[in-house]
């Protein structure tokens, strides 16, 4: 499932750069043209105006994306400390293309992993180091690809926590863009919760519990610890990694934004995202807020609960979209075992089940002011990590009467209250 655009709202889009150009030989094709009149038509002197104005806007954001991303590209141990980026990004190390080549065997085909929406991943081989890394080689034709691999490096390079996949570093050689990660031997969340092989065990309980706090501590390092914080905007299956013991981190920073600062409540952005993982009022509005993270969370945690995916167009009408399917059940307690993976065959408890549904119903509602803040789910989600699934204790397959009535307060609170 791709990442989509809706090009009908603000594309206030300059925390990092955007080079729209960036196809190979486009700037020859264009050099003998001026800017100004490309795809220019016989209109009144008016229009004329209007686009000379817009063009020169354009102009102005296309020199600082430029500028930017020459940082980016031209930074090097030694002489990034100058730079407006510099200091951001020196834990992440250069490399050139021709490093890149050999740690991949000329991109090889048996070291490619998989593809994503802004390029495809390979295995490599670091020999300096002795170290196995996961690159990413972004697609030279994506409009997006110079401002994602800009975004991510700038991202990655100032976080460091464990629950956020590591920069390695990166390379910015004439048109190559590629970033160097830590490789995770377990791939994504997704390889492990939909579409399994025969021979595949699905994932038990307490493992999707560790998954999701995971997460959610990574997601709490981007809203809180973070400065500036970020939004990370792509929170799905397929960007949640997986290490040596299901250890959750979160990859794919391209859609990253900075958050709203002072007495801002959002960043007014172009929608970017993925379909079924994206906030309805962010989607509608093009207002992005941290509470957009938090609609993703939830999606990403039903998926874990029900097995599901956040869209399935193989099922019913009724039951292709994983928000519309579940937010009727969250009203009667009857419904609840019926939600849970069959895969789990019933090796859960089901108490930790209704805690769950809650959290997951929170972070679902409709209304952005109504989904808990990132600190209260971590400290829920926390809370269902401790209370691990026996199935020799009896007592946790108790049923009670009740019914998620999702409402504004601390979620942990209400989490515990079951």
């Amino acid at each position: 499932m791709g990442c989509f655009g809706c090009t009908g709202h603000s594309t206030d889009d300059s925390d990092f750069p955007r080079n729209k150009n960036n196809r190979r030989n486009a700037n020859n094709s264009n050099k003998n043209k001026p800017h100004d009149q490309r795809q220019a038509g016989s209109g009144s002197s008016s229009s004329s105006v209007k686009k000379a104005s817009k063009e020169s806007v354009r102009k102005e954001e296309a020199s600082k994306d430029e500028e930017l991303l020459m940082e980016v590209r031209n930074l090097s141990l030694h002489g990034g400390e100058d730079s407006k980026v510099g200091k951001a990004i020196m834990r992440a190390q250069l490399f050139t293309f021709d490093q890149v080549i050999a740690a991949t065997g000329n991109f090889r085909s048996d070291f490619f992993l998989g593809e994503g929406g802004f390029g495809k991943v390979y295995k490599g081989f670091l020999e300096d180091t002795n170290e196995v890394v996961a690159i990413k080689q972004l697609d030279q034709d994506s409009l997006q690809g110079s401002r994602e691999f800009a975004a991510e490096v700038l991202t990655l390079s100032t976080a460091e926590h464990p629950n956020l996949v590591k920069l390695i570093g990166f390379c910015a050689e004439d048109e190559q863009r590629l970033l160097l990660y830590e490789y995770m031997p377990l791939g994504s969340l997704e390889n492990h919760l939909h579409d399994l092989s025969p021979d595949q065990k699905p994932l038990d309980w307490n493992t999707r519990m560790e998954i999701a706090a995971g997460m959610a501590r990574g997601l709490e390092y981007l809203h809180v610890k973070m400065k500036p914080p970020v939004i990370y905007r792509d929170l799905k299956c397929s960007n949640i990694l997986l290490g040596e013991g299901y250890h959750a981190r979160l990859s794919d920073f391209g859609l990253a934004r900075v958050g709203p600062s002072g007495d801002k409540t959002h960043v007014s952005t172009r929608v970017m995202g993925t379909y079924g993982y994206c906030a309805p009022d962010y989607a509608m509005t093009g207002q992005l807020t941290f509470k957009s993270d938090i609609y993703s969370l939830g999606v990403v945690l039903l998926e874990l609960i029900t097995g599901r995916k956040a869209v399935d167009y193989s099922k019913d009408r009724n039951e292709q979209y994983l928000v519309a399917w579940a937010r009727p059940l969250f009203k009667d307690r009857r419904n609840f075992s019926q939600m849970v993976d069959p895969l789990l065959q019933g090796q859960y408890p089901m108490k930790g089940l209704y805690q769950a549904l809650a959290v997951a119903a929170m972070c679902v509602q409709e209304q952005p002011n109504m989904r808990p803040a990132i600190s209260d789910v971590v400290m829920a989600l926390n809370y269902l990590t401790v209370q691990k699934y026996n199935p020799n204790n009896s007592a946790q397959s108790s049923r009670r009467s009740m019914t998620l009535s999702p409402g504004k307060g601390r979620v942990a609170d209400h989490v515990k209250s079951f």
